[in-house]
């Protein structure tokens, strides 16, 4: 089992930025991959971003292209979103999640942290 928590999320103006952290635990030895994905209100949940967790790979979403940056800590077992030039478009749930070595899907998800842009 692994679990996810994240964090970090708030409520910004448009153009501010934040940095939403997902710390994990339990049995991470496993994973290949972390991610984040998003869910606006009434729309279907989509993937913002992810990063390989040995090598740091990481790609993003296009829309979100030069405004947000993945990481990792391989360490403290922590991944990060840094956002900026926040849009009101980007106001959604963030959920982080993670893929073990083997697997076709993301396997683990955290309960997720809210983020609203005000215009």
């Amino acid at each position: 089992q692994v679990q996810l928590v994240e964090s970090g999320g708030g409520l910004v103006q448009a153009g501010g930025s934040l940095r939403l952290s997902c710390a994990a635990s339990g049995r991470t030895f496993s994973t290949y991959s972390m991610a984040w994905f998003r869910q606006a209100p009434g729309k279907e949940r989509e993937f913002v971003a992810s990063i390989t967790w040995t090598d740091g790979v990481s790609r993003i979403a296009d829309p979100d292209e030069g405004r947000f940056t993945i990481s990792r800590d391989k360490a403290k077992k922590m991944m990060y979103l840094q956002t900026k030039s926040l849009k009101p478009e980007d106001t959604a749930i963030y959920y982080c999640a993670t893929r073990l070595r083997g697997s076709r899907t993301y396997d683990y998800w955290g309960q997720g942290t809210q983020v609203i842009v005000s215009s």
